[in-house]
């Protein structure tokens, strides 16, 4: 049985996450409070008692959900992934578990990605929408057609593509493609277009941050968003890290990949199992197909 070990991105946070954990686990705990000392505020009182709004802060969605993700991956008996995948955020989380990162260095990446993503937002007044039901080819035609920036960002499954861009942009592609015969365009409760050149001002920002961190050979092949196929190069692994903020996140196809070389099973590592949802779907879609 070769496991692949999956880490989720922004969006799977929730009030609570992590409480457990700590009250379990005295590495757990350890983990925690070191975090709240490299933050330099106590990002646990939010994580355990916080509400679902206080969760929602950029700054603190991101690095509550690499925490909860990386301190639950050390703290398992038989975390043994023979590879990795995350999603968006959860690629980072992914490169901190499979070695290429140290928790410091890992947690301040992600802090530095979160800010650097909220003033991108700030700059930039944009918004994202997934829409389902339709072929990617149909969405990115569409996209394309458009004159604001607008753009497929997150490969998530067969059926469900999310795009991103300006407000007007990805309103009128939601408008076009409900007419092509989308399931829904469902609008995302998201304060900037992730994945898309509106990004660029953050992309910058975490290149430099990304180049000057200490990059290790991960212990098993880490399957990026940007190029869907097992990782193991350092420099190779920096390059994608950072073109990933204004790039689609090609999530489908990593885990096409991933199934291609050999995962049978996929272990979900973090909150909630979004994750679990989509991989299911892109299996099925592949038995339809006869691919596997």
């Amino acid at each position: 049985m070769t496991k692949a070990y999956v880490f989720p991105g922004q969006g799977a946070q929730f009030s609570g996450m992590g409480k457990d954990l700590y009250e379990s686990s005295s590495d757990a705990k350890t983990l925690f409070e070191q975090a709240n000392e490299i933050l330099g505020f106590n990002i646990t009182d939010t994580m355990f008692n916080g509400s679902d709004e206080d969760l929602k802060q950029t700054k603190i969605t991101q690095p509550a959900v690499f925490l909860h993700s990386v301190i639950l991956a050390k703290t398992m008996d038989d975390f043994n992934p023979s590879m990795v995948a995350g999603h968006s955020l959860g690629e980072i989380s992914a490169l901190t578990a499979a070695g290429v990162l140290s928790f410091e260095d890992g947690l301040k990446l992600v802090s530095i990605r979160a800010q650097a993503m909220q003033k991108a937002c700030e700059q930039n007044p944009s918004t994202m929408a997934a829409i389902l039901g339709l072929d990617d080819s149909v969405v990115e035609e569409v996209c394309d057609s458009i004159d604001d920036v607008v753009v497929a960002a997150n490969y998530n499954c067969p059926g469900q593509l999310v795009i991103s861009g300006t407000n007007e942009g990805v309103n009128t592609a939601c408008e076009i493609l409900k007419e092509k015969g989308a399931k829904r365009a469902l609008p995302l409760p998201v304060g900037g277009a992730f994945h898309s050149p509106l990004m660029e001002p953050a992309r910058e920002e975490l290149a430099a941050a990304i180049n000057n961190a200490d990059f290790s050979t991960p212990s098993c092949p880490v399957y990026q968003n940007v190029s869907t196929k097992a990782e193991t190069d350092p420099a190779t692994i920096k390059e994608n890290l950072i073109a990933q903020l204004t790039a689609p996140v090609k999530w489908t196809q990593s885990v096409q990949n991933m199934m291609a070389d050999g995962a049978t099973e996929f272990v979900e590592v973090g909150p909630g199992r979004a994750l679990q949802g989509m991989i299911k779907k892109v299996d099925r879609a592949a038995q339809v197909s006869g691919v596997s």
